[in-house]
């Protein structure tokens, strides 16, 4: 295993850290918001991106996140999108899996969150008084942002908006103006009582099964032409919809179902460590089914949630096993180990982080301070002969932080980011001299993997 570090598309204090850390391996996303860039898909960008970040010792092995617009893939069969757009945003997909494979880019980390992505509500005060993100689902259905675009109104969640978190907590940071100004964002909160019922999900589980089997049967065999595996990452948090839309991939029995729709070692796992932790827990949550229902803000408008969150499990009416699987049904899945076991050689990109909560309520942690036995679970994915990028995810934000990094990111500010770094280099080594130790004989002379140091 090699640790990598996920870092901007254009120069930050990362690029230089990086390097002095011994970590020459990242992961960059490519989403012209971020780049400035046009076109990602084309191999002229994307190797300049790639030159940009050579020229700083380091050297881009994946690509993470939505590269350019996906709705039209996504959100297919919703009002307005047309299967024009759909065919050249695939068309355009392909193009970026061949342009990676050019440049020797053999790990895509996506995900199929329809409407919206990764999603937290604030920051609670964690260890020290840093900074932890978190998601309510209680907050969620009650927080609300507007903003104007384009001559139109779009209401957008706290954490997709600004760097903020606690609303309060964002006022004061920011003058108490209301006004963000890194991003010239326009805040109001609202609350609306109607809870509108199940039968207004913009896009219902089997429709967004249905576009994601178009999706991985159009893409699929040019990943595997190309060499790049795609690791898919769970939806996050694992709710079985948010924001209007129905989520699928909050379960182990979802990523086998996807696997059987197209099994190919191309056809992969992001193993996001907190997200699948959270599929394990029984949340205590009162009146999901009404809380899930409630109008919230969204980047596509005021748009009704609903399916009782209990019923996640449910949301697969084809639950097919895989292949691979490593485990026997008679032995469900119930730890983070049995889902590592389970996906095997399948896991293709690790993300290590920790959280506190149930999938409706969750708070990130440090990395050594959950009740994750990190070690034990480096150790399992040594046993099961992984060879693939790890990264740590999430942090909380560290005092000093915004000195360094004033624009950072919830979540992933710097200084954290560095204390993760040093966690994960020791598990790295220590893992790998237990294993060493136990498979030659405690008196073998163990050598250590400098890539990894």
């Amino acid at each position: 295993m090699t640790l990598v570090e996920f870092v901007p598309p254009t120069p930050h204090p990362l690029w230089k850290l990086c390097p002095q850390m011994g970590i020459t391996d990242v992961i960059v996303k490519v989403n012209p918001d971020l780049t400035g860039l046009a076109d990602p898909w084309r191999l002229s960008t994307l190797r300049s991106i790639v030159e940009r970040l050579k020229v700083e010792g380091l050297n881009v092995v994946g690509l993470e996140g939505d590269p350019f617009d996906m709705s039209p893939i996504k959100e297919f069969g919703e009002q307005g999108t047309g299967n024009g757009e759909r065919e050249e945003a695939l068309s355009h997909y392909r193009e970026l899996l061949e342009s990676m494979g050019r440049l020797g880019i053999k790990l895509l980390c996506y995900n199929f969150m329809v409407g919206k992505g990764w999603s937290r509500t604030g920051v609670r005060l964690g260890r020290g008084g840093a900074k932890a993100t978190y998601f309510s689902l209680n907050d969620f259905s009650r927080n609300r942002l507007r903003r104007g675009y384009g001559g139109q109104e779009e209401r957008k969640d706290i954490m997709e908006l600004c760097n903020c978190g606690n609303m309060e907590l964002w006022k004061y940071e920011n003058g108490g103006g209301g006004k963000c100004q890194s991003r010239n964002f326009i805040i109001s909160e609202s609350h609306n009582s109607t809870i509108p019922q199940s039968h207004n999900l913009r896009l219902t589980a089997e429709q967004v099964w249905a576009n994601y089997e178009y999706f991985i049967k159009a893409v699929m065999p040019t990943a595997e032409k190309c060499g790049v595996r795609m690791a898919l990452h769970p939806d996050d948090p694992c709710l079985a919809s948010l924001g209007g839309y129905a989520r699928i991939f909050g379960s182990i029995e979802a990523y086998d179902r996807a696997y059987a729709i197209y099994p190919s070692p191309s056809n992969a796992v992001t193993f996001c460590q907190a997200n699948f932790k959270l599929m394990f827990t029984n949340g205590n949550c009162h009146n999901c089914s009404q809380i899930a229902n409630t109008n919230v803000a969204v980047a596509t408008g005021s748009l009704g949630v609903s399916e009782n969150i209990a019923s996640v499990q449910n949301l697969q009416d084809s639950k097919t096993p895989s292949s691979e699987s490593n485990l026997n049904p008679v032995n469900p899945v119930q730890t983070l180990e049995d889902a590592a076991r389970h996906f095997g050689k399948r896991i293709a990109f690790i993300h290590v982080r920790d959280v506190e909560g149930t999938k409706e309520d969750f708070t990130e942690l440090f990395h050594d301070q959950g009740d994750t036995d990190q070690f034990a679970l480096m150790r399992t994915y040594r046993e099961l002969g992984l060879d693939v990028p790890v990264r740590g995810d999430h942090v909380p934000e560290m005092a000093y932080d915004r000195i360094l990094t004033p624009d950072g990111t919830p979540g992933y500010f710097t200084l954290g980011r560095l204390f993760a770094n040093g966690y994960l280099k020791a598990l790295l080594q220590g893992t790998g001299n237990v294993l060493a130790a136990t498979t030659f004989g405690e008196a073998t002379v163990v050598k250590k993997n400098t890539k990894e140091m």
